[in-house]
């Protein structure tokens, strides 16, 4: 293991853990109310997302093999939800009521993996983390919005799948902007000053998300969060159990190809799987009446545990990778 690699990644951590606590006081003291919380995620999801994703894409100078190496993870991407979804799929059983089932099937499947990932993976991955990640969320999104909601429609026949809302939506939009600016790259060169309003927009993604978990966490309330014992059944399968699968999966999978790449792939399967859930749904929770209580507490528990979970599953991971 690289002990440097290892202390960026405690370093990002770190940054994490104190802005969720920046984030409960601010709700704590008012400064961030449900009003405030609401148009802070607008902000995000409107503008920072989209800015991050074609920012880490338009970043990188162009190359075929920068280009075959970003086609990877997004082929990655496209596999690596299914696999999720099984194995949310297989625990299943262990959730009694339907609302809290499909919510934390939802949860198990789709990561934090934009704005948490990108700079975890950046910590990883010097130089490339952030880039082959824009080309792994072009998964993400496509299952997001099919998938995904599938699950959530569960039982339900208000809630309705569309082929729009899955080819045009706010994260697969700036993966294909992103992915033609990158491939312009070839042949025009894009002004730097683009680059960085782009980047500078991203940057938003990590402080301003991770503060509205964190007042997301202290509207919930510490005693009723960690109280629920049902929330620690889900968090030991979705931090622990499911990378460690794919982990050994990965590990399997590639045992065709050249260590070096072989071990990329592994460690970065591994600590996607082991990121806490997409903040996103809580707002779904809300949006669709799907007991929001409950998914406002799955992403605000395995935000809080990831923190010592997460350099765990890297150093596991790591292990795995190197078999």
């Amino acid at each position: 293991m690289n002990l440097s690699t290892f202390q960026d990644l405690l370093a990002v951590i770190g940054i994490i853990f104190l802005l969720l606590i920046v984030g409960y006081i601010c709700r704590c003291v008012g400064v961030i109310d449900d009003i405030a919380s609401k148009r802070l995620s607008a902000l995000i999801i409107k503008l920072g997302q989209p800015m991050m994703i074609v920012g880490a894409l338009i970043s990188k100078e162009y190359t075929q093999e920068k280009l075959m190496t970003g086609l990877t993870f997004m082929l990655i991407g496209f596999l690596l939800h299914p696999f999720m979804a099984l194995l949310a799929y297989l625990s299943s059983p262990l959730y009694k009521d339907l609302n809290e089932r499909k919510i934390s099937r939802f949860s198990t499947i789709f990561t934090n993996c934009g704005f948490i990932g990108f700079p975890i993976l950046e910590a990883i991955f010097p130089g490339e983390g952030a880039f082959v990640g824009a080309f792994f969320v072009i998964g993400f999104h496509v299952y997001f919005w099919t998938m995904g909601i599938a699950i959530l429609a569960e039982g339900r026949e208000d809630i309705k799948l569309t082929p729009r809302k899955a080819i045009l939506n706010l994260g697969t939009v700036p993966c294909v902007i992103g992915l033609s600016l990158y491939l312009l790259k070839s042949v025009v060169e894009i002004p730097t000053f683009i680059v960085q309003f782009t980047n500078h927009l991203g940057n938003l993604c990590l402080p301003i998300s991770v503060l509205i978990t964190g007042a997301l966490i202290a509207r919930q309330g510490l005693p009723r969060m960690f109280g629920n014992r049902r929330l620690y059944i889900f968090n030991a399968i979705k931090l622990l159990g499911v990378p460690l699968v794919t982990a050994f999966a990965a590990k399997l999978a590639t045992l065709w190809m050249a260590p070096a790449a072989a071990y990329d792939i592994v460690l970065f399967s591994t600590v996607i799987a082991a990121l806490p859930c997409g903040a996103s749904i809580s707002m779904l929770g809300e949006l669709y009446d799907i007991d929001p209580e409950y998914a406002a507490q799955t992403v605000g528990t395995s935000s809080v545990l990831c923190v010592a979970t997460l350099p765990l599953l890297y150093f596991v991971g790591d292990l795995i990778a190197r078999l």
